[in-house]
């Protein structure tokens, strides 16, 4: 392949009718996996407080669906294409619903582990889903970005919607009420859904190749645990055996997939540079992204001692901004260039976390507050016209295994973030000195100093918070400035990924 995207048809491009009101029902399954993942991060000192996790549990809480859902998304890509992507997509929308009610009632943190992996099986077949029938709904280039423009604020509303309603619940009601707002989505999703979505799939998938299933899901789960476990207590003969494991596994993957005749993913897609780069701006995106939005909801409640309700508010610009941006990514990347939107989105975000470095305690909103909408406008425009660029350098046949590396690449970029800039917080965090008889749970999270202060005199409790919140807080700045450096390095790297990259045009 080429570096740049295929050439532009001057036939009249068919417009699908019902493609509107069918793209209505997509974006659902998109509100239903955003609002989800904002509400964990709001509801986590709570469960907490409830479960009593250890920091390494809390952090599998946090990052085992992201585990899960990138070692299964190209599977579930690919078995859209096959057995049809409207069927993929109701299936997994049931049992996304279904699975949100175990972490609700989940009441100890191997529970919450195993229910936040099973949702990850769920999950990994929303998401390529609506990306692929937007491919085959749209037909039209503008119309298309138009709709991933939707589809992308939609999601970044979701990050909103999450928050307020959660911090409603919590406030309200029990941790376990966060999740359950998953199920009147889920129920007209699938009552709409199964009316006006329209089935696709690809005429000649060929067979749904096992062995490619179990050498993804092995290669993908192995690396991003090896990593993990590495960052958070060191080189060690398990986390380093595991990661090879993985990565043994991650290359076998590629070499069955160049010698099927049907191929789970047509690996030779990264032959295209603009393909190639567009993944790797979301993943690294992702990654730099993570440590804050991880941890940022603990920060405002825990250190800052603000309600739910008022932490769910106070995340809102980033929200606002990317569904600004979003609609009209499309438009700025046709009238500037690809790689000028991308580039710039990422160094926005990148100099945003660069000013969070300057948190303290007793910060104000108002750098907290501009910071998360710089984040939010650099990052719609970003991960907006990297999607259409992924998109648009497939056939819509392999429309579903495109979509789903693209969404691997989010994943994998959250697993790894939390992973490696959470490993900087909590290891930070857990080295704050704290007065005599500090009790060790307090070391293991902030949430758990918080919940073990109640027990102590009051002048060991007050001095042991201040500790542990300070050092919360050095830990959440050195990852801000960590992520700054991962976010304008991959700016760099966009620049030249994607010269030449252009969005279609109407013909």
């Amino acid at each position: 392949m080429t570096s740049t995207l295929q050439p532009v048809s001057t036939v009249a491009v068919e417009k699908r009718p019902g493609r509107w009101p069918a793209l209505a029902v997509l974006i659902l399954a998109v509100l239903l996996v955003a609002v989800d993942a904002t509400v964990l991060g709001l509801a986590t000192p709570y469960i907490s407080e409830d479960l009593k996790p250890s920091g390494t549990q809390l952090l599998w809480i946090g990052d085992v669906y992201s585990f899960v859902i990138a070692g299964l998304l190209v599977s579930m890509g690919s078995l859209g294409d096959r057995i049809g992507r409207k069927k993929l997509l109701l299936l997994g929308a049931t049992a996304f619903g279904l699975i949100s009610v175990l972490n609700a009632y989940a009441t100890t943190p191997e529970l919450m582990i195993l229910a936040r992996a099973l949702l990850g099986v769920a999950g990994a077949t929303l998401m390529p889903a609506t990306l692929a029938l937007i491919r085959n709904l749209f037909h039209d280039p503008r119309e298309r970005s138009l709709a991933i423009g939707i589809w992308g604020a939609t999601a970044s509303a979701g990050t909103a919607v999450g928050p307020v309603a959660g911090g409603f619940l919590l406030e309200h009601f029990w941790w376990g009420s966060v999740f359950l707002i998953n199920l009147p989505v889920m129920i007209v999703l699938v009552l709409v859904g199964s009316k006006l979505l329209p089935e696709s799939r690809n005429p000649n998938p060929g067979p749904w190749d096992l062995s490619s299933v179990t050498l993804s899901l092995v290669g993908m789960i192995g690396v991003v645990y090896g990593v993990k476990e590495a960052a958070a207590h060191g080189l060690s003969w398990q986390p380093v055996a595991t990661g090879l494991l993985g990565a043994a596994a991650l290359y076998w993957f590629v070499r069955r997939q160049l010698t099927l005749p049907a191929p789970l993913l047509d690996v030779r897609l990264f032959r295209n540079r603009g393909f190639s780069g567009a993944v790797l701006a979301d993943l690294f995106t992702v990654l730099g992204m993570s440590g804050l939005v991880f941890f940022l909801s603990q920060y405002l409640q825990l250190v800052q001692g603000r309600g739910p309700f008022e932490a769910g508010l106070a995340e809102v610009p980033a929200a606002v901004g990317a569904v600004a941006t979003g609609l009209v990514a499309g438009t700025f990347a046709r009238r500037f260039s690809v790689r000028a939107v991308v580039s710039g989105g990422l160094a926005a975000v990148g100099l945003a976390l660069g000013s969070l470095t300057l948190l303290s305690q007793s910060t104000g909103y108002p750098l907290l507050g501009a910071a998360l909408l710089v984040v939010g406008v650099g990052a719609g425009f970003s991960f907006t016209v990297t999607a259409d660029v992924i998109l648009s350098s497939v056939p819509k046949e392999q429309a579903g295994a495109a979509s789903a590396v693209s969404e691997t690449a989010y994943e994998l970029g959250a697993a790894l973030g939390i992973a490696l800039l959470g490993s900087v917080v909590t290891g930070v965090y857990a080295g704050f000195t704290g007065p005599a008889g500090t009790p060790a749970e307090a070391h293991a999270s902030l949430g758990g100093a918080v919940e073990s202060a109640a027990e102590l005199p009051a002048h060991t409790s007050e001095a042991m918070l201040s500790a542990a919140r300070e050092s919360f807080v050095d830990g959440l700045t050195l990852a801000s400035g960590a992520g700054a450096l991962v976010l304008l390095a991959t700016a760099v790297a966009a620049w030249f990924l994607l010269k030449g990259q252009r969005l279609e045009s109407t013909p």
